[in-house]
C-alpha cells in the first residue's frame, strides 16, 4: 500500500475539497403548529419549545413559578 512521503497541508486538501457542497437541511411543517423547521430538531414557537409535536418546556410556566 502507498504512502505519502510528505503530509499534505490542510490549504492543499481543501482546494481538492471545494467542489464537495452541503446539501440543504431537510425542512418539515410540524403538525401541531404548522412551523416549518429542520427535521428531528426543537423548535421554540410563541415562547414554547416543541419536539416531535409535543411541548417540551413551556417559558412562561416558568416565569410564573419563579416570581412565587
Amino acid at each position: 500500500m502507498a504512502h505519502p512521503k510528505k503530509r499534505t497541508s490542510a490549504a492543499r486538501r481543501d482546494k481538492r475539497r471545494t467542489h464537495v457542497k452541503r446539501a440543504m437541511p431537510a425542512l418539515i411543517a410540524c403538525p401541531t403548529t404548522g412551523v416549518v423547521h429542520r427535521s428531528h430538531c426543537a423548535f421554540w414557537y410563541e415562547s414554547k419549545l416543541y419536539y416531535k409535536g409535543r411541548i417540551v418546556i413551556n417559558k412562561e410556566k416558568e416565569v410564573s413559578s419563579e416570581s412565587v
